[in-house]
């Protein structure tokens, strides 16, 4: 042997002593929001503190829009052979999940600790726990909330530390700050309507569905006097825009003085108050019947396609991603709440809401709040529903028609599932 290759040898024999060693389980996680961002920077940092405590585990995030485009990526992604073990997928998608054999329930993924399980809030478990399983673990949670502009409240003559409590405030104080090109209040209209509506029917004293997945109230008359009321806010109250109002789009138009009040997610806290020029506040929604928001955001899934040794690696990273200390991190960075009592008790969370109460409002609402609207066919039937929302707010159809179309489709979808 010539020198060259003795050298050759020894060098490469002295890398391989060198090198750290290759991660023996590799994971790829579709999550939902799109690249780049602040959103981004957090869960990429979250996922490299993970990496460095488990150097045998590899995650590929992939960062794959809205909740609605992570799901049909993943699957689409499943479907044509490509890996995928674990994504945060919209919590309503239990159902529809379970019922096509995708994912795997955490109660079968061996050494799952229940008391880890039972960690975390009830309200926010709901969702995914289906006949007697835990099939989703709550992460990006979220309840609606009302901002308001506390500057225009003061200018308007209002309390800007007593925002509406019920329907009747709400509408009284809508007024008051409707002027001068900015209206009192926005509920956005696209996107989530649907969100938006069963808050309201909450508020009214009715469930859109029931806990078992097979059947929607929509032609209720307590549910079509809802869809009734929030028409009146643009048409006959004068303090909402006539037609839709996009969700895309509210955040901004808050922090541009278009609106006093606005319904938006929690998840939008972070960003509100690093943008805002005006003092603000948030409130949990307010009541007619009763106080209520759905809960909403996305739950951890895992895959059924997987090997133990995935779904292992898998389960160490929900639970290092879920753990009071990243929990109360993430909802720091981002507005969307902490997803276990204990995440709060973290000395990070725990001064933070004292400097910043806001931060408590979506979690305090919990007690008042309920599963978010969800159903076999789920996309199907929320697509039916969030059509007869937007035709009635334009005017296409009166609210007791539309909600009367979208009551029959669901009768057709879920008949199947009785």
């Amino acid at each position: 042997m010539n020198a060259f290759k003795t050298l050759s040898l020894a060098t490469a024999s002295a890398l391989a002593l060198a090198a750290p060693a290759a991660a023996e389980t590799e994971l790829t996680m579709y999550y939902p929001i799109a690249v780049g961002g602040a959103l981004t920077e957090v869960v990429d940092g979250i996922v490299a503190d993970f990496e460095a405590a488990n150097p045998d585990i590899k995650v590929n995030a992939v960062y794959s829009g809205n909740y609605d485009d992570t799901r049909v990526r993943a699957l689409s992604a499943l479907a044509s052979g490509e890996p995928a073990q674990l994504a945060v997928m919209f919590s309503i998608d239990a159902y529809d999940l379970i019922e096509q054999d995708m994912i795997v329930a955490f109660d079968d993924i061996e050494g799952v600790d229940q008391a880890w399980l039972d960690s975390f809030y009830p309200a926010l478990m709901a969702n995914g726990q289906v006949e007697g399983k835990t099939w989703g673990i709550p992460f990006q949670r979220s309840t609606i909330v009302a901002y308001y502009n506390k500057d225009m409240f003061k200018a308007a003559g209002l309390d800007p530390e007593a925002p509406p409590a019920t329907w009747d405030e709400m509408v009284s104080m809508g007024k008051a700050l409707t002027k001068d090109g900015t209206y009192g209040l926005m509920i956005p209209s696209t996107g989530y309507p649907y969100w938006m509506f069963q808050a309201l029917a909450i508020q009214n004293g009715k469930e859109l569905m029931s806990n078992d997945g097979l059947t929607t109230y929509f032609d209720d008359p307590a549910v079509v006097e809802t869809l009734e009321f929030w028409k009146s806010l643009s048409t006959d109250e004068g303090i909402m825009p006539e037609g839709t109002v996009e969700w895309g789009t509210l955040r901004q138009a808050f922090l541009e003085g278009q609106t006093a009040m606005m319904w938006h997610s929690t998840g939008n806290l972070t960003a509100v108050k690093n943008a805002a020029s005006f003092d603000f506040g948030v409130a949990e929604l307010p009541a007619n019947v009763r106080k209520g928001s759905p809960t909403g955001g996305g739950n951890f899934y895992v895959f059924k396609d997987t090997s133990p040794e995935e779904q292992a690696a898998a389960l160490k990273l929900i639970e290092f991603m879920t753990a009071p200390e990243q929990a109360a991190a993430w909802s720091i960075g981002t507005g969307y709440m902490g997803v276990s009592p204990a995440s709060y008790d973290t000395e990070a969370l725990s001064t933070y809401t004292k400097e910043f109460p806001p931060a408590l409002v979506a979690r305090n609402q919990l007690e008042s709040a309920v599963a978010e609207f969800s159903t076999f066919e789920t996309a199907r039937v929320r697509e039916g529903l969030n059509n007869a929302i937007q035709a009635a707010l334009t005017g296409a159809k009166s609210p007791a028609d539309a909600l009367a179309e979208a009551q029959a489709a669901a009768v057709r979808l879920l008949k199947d599932y009785q």
